[in-house]
Parts: structure tokens; sequence; C-alpha cells
């Protein structure tokens, strides 16, 4: 058990508090028109290359979203081909800006796996246009729990916006992980608020 204080975080490693959250029955969507020129397409059996080009381009430019960027081929094939595994892309113009991936393999329930916009369409509307599709797709299964975490690698304001759109927050962790800007997942330039520790 920790106890109040201050800890050092390992040299070569970034810290983040993780805030858990949940939905027992499904929210009222938030109304927002389709942002012009904007379209929600499911995506099966996507490439590798495909899915960590958009991933990057999310998440991992400005708020280091890594955890799917270490995983090879097979393995990240195994999860996005699963068919209890949902994954959609935002479209813009028939480019991809937008990721939403929905978790069903725990019976019961499903997890936001991963979610967010490309600065592309940050402030235009869209991400709450991707949330009221989110819980329609999720409350449309037999679930008695739609399910997320964020942290603050993520953007600044979505664990605001995860609370607007009806989730509850549960519980908090800390997460100490290899730095992925010095493993290479990341180019160093990733990030930029956080700061690389390299010791």
């Amino acid at each position: 058990m920790l106890t109040p204080g201050d800890y050092d975080v390992p040299p070569g490693m970034v810290a983040s508090v993780v805030t858990h959250l949940e939905m027992r029955t499904a929210a009222a969507p938030r109304p927002v028109p389709a942002p012009e020129g904007v379209s929600l397409r499911r995506i099966h059996a996507p490439a590798p290359d495909w899915y960590r080009d958009l991933f990057t381009r999310v998440g991992g430019q400005d708020w280091l979203w890594f955890s799917r960027l270490g995983l090879d081929d097979a393995a990240l094939s195994k999860i996005l081909c699963d068919p209890k595994v949902e994954l959609y892309a935002l479209e813009k113009q028939g480019h991809a800006e937008g990721l939403l991936e929905l978790d069903f393999r725990d019976k019961g329930a499903c997890e936001l796996a991963f979610f967010g916009v490309t600065p592309v369409l940050i402030g235009s509307g869209a991400g709450r246009f991707m949330m009221n599709a989110a819980i329609e797709k999720a409350w449309a299964h037999p679930i008695a729990r739609f399910h997320l975490h964020t942290c603050t690698l993520d953007h600044p304001g979505a664990l605001a916006f995860y609370r607007r759109s009806g989730f509850t927050p549960l519980r908090q962790q800390i997460e100490i992980a290899p730095d992925p800007r010095l493993s290479g997942n990341l180019p160093r330039a990733a990030g930029p608020h956080i700061p690389i520790f390299e010791g």
C-alpha cells in the first residue's frame, strides 16, 4: 500500500494517472449534427499499418498513445480481426480522421478501447457525433456495462468529455511504463508536453 508522498519515476519511464469510468445504462445522446463531409464507417480486418497510422495520428503524435504500437502484426491483427471487436473510422472526405474501437470480448460488457479524432477534426463536433454512435452501437448488444479508461497522457479535455457523455469515474491508478519515444515506437517530438528523462 502506498503512503502519501512523492515518488521518483525511474529514468526512461513515463508516469500517468489512469481513471476508469463506466456507464450502466445507455446515456441520452447529446445532439450534434454530423460535421460536413464526415461519415462513420465499419472497418473489417484492417491492415496493421493502416491501423497504426490512424492510431498514431489520433493519439500518438500529441498525446503519447503507445500501447498498440509495440505489438507485432500478428498480435495486432489477432485483436482487430476478432469478431467481438468492432472498429470504425470517422472519415472526412474519404480519409480516416477518427478512431472508434469497441471490444465485446468480455461477456456482458463493452470496452471503449480507443476513441479519438485527429487534429483535423478537433473542435468540429466530430467527437460528440462519434460518441453518440459509440453509445448506440455498444448498447445495441446485450451488455450491462460500457466502460473505458483514460489517462493524463491523453487529451486534457478527455476525462471531462467522457463525464459529459454519461460515464461515471470508478477508480484511479498510477501507471508507469517505458517511454515510447526512447524505444522508437514514437518519434522524440511526440507528446511535447511530457518531458523525456533518459537518465
